[in-house]
């Protein structure tokens, strides 16, 4: 398993060796040694979600409120997806910038998200499965969302050749300077708190 760390900090790639033969394939795409000696800490998990989505879909950005948040660990089942990672962390050095990850079901390529950060993605194929490891249950009062369109992120949507399908929740979703007015994002000192307290819990 190799592990990438990203610029964003908490943001990691881990790429897994994939074993074909006559049969098809095995892969193990999260694996608990090298995610813990990467990331610091073990991997709490307490939910794992399954999407599926048709080309030109775009989830996102999704992030929750810190502490607890939400860390997750995603990687592509099916298909193949453009994941991005967005740092909405207020104080953080790399707020306000993003990284487009390619994940598909050839390379079984996974992005780690550390509390804090915002996620989105978009499906490049029909019938695209993402698989969602998540740190905490699903809590809809903590959850929020910044538009995946926000001209100030500028994310490389435009590359796509679908027409965008959106959720109404993230169609009406703020812009970044818009959440950071609201006080609804994370703040940087609370995320490096909750992090320090989760390495030394082992």
């Amino acid at each position: 398993m190799q592990a990438r760390h990203t610029e964003i900090s908490g943001a990691i790639e881990f790429t897994p060796p994939v074993f074909p033969d006559h049969r098809g394939l095995f892969v193990a795409p999260f694996q608990q040694d090298p995610f813990t000696g990467a990331v610091g800490h073990h991997m709490p998990l307490a939910q794992v979600n399954n999407s599926v989505s048709n080309r030109g879909v775009i989830r996102g950005i999704h992030f929750a409120d810190v502490p607890p948040g939400q860390a997750k660990y995603v990687y592509c089942a099916r298909g193949s997806l453009l994941d991005v990672i967005v740092d909405v962390r207020t104080g953080s050095p790399t707020f306000g910038q993003w990284e487009a990850i390619r994940l598909d079901a050839e390379r079984y390529n996974a992005v780690y998200l550390a509390e804090g950060l915002g996620h989105a993605f978009t499906a490049l194929d029909d019938n695209t499965v993402m698989i969602y490891l998540c740190s905490t249950p699903y809590n809809p009062p903590a959850e929020h969302a910044v538009t995946p369109f926000d001209p100030e992120l500028a994310l490389p949507w435009d590359e796509l050749d679908a027409d965008p399908i959106l959720s109404e929740k993230d169609q009406h979703a703020p812009t970044l300077a818009e959440a950071a007015a609201a006080g609804t994002l994370p703040a940087y000192q609370d995320c490096l708190e909750h992090y320090e307290r989760l390495r030394s819990a082992g």
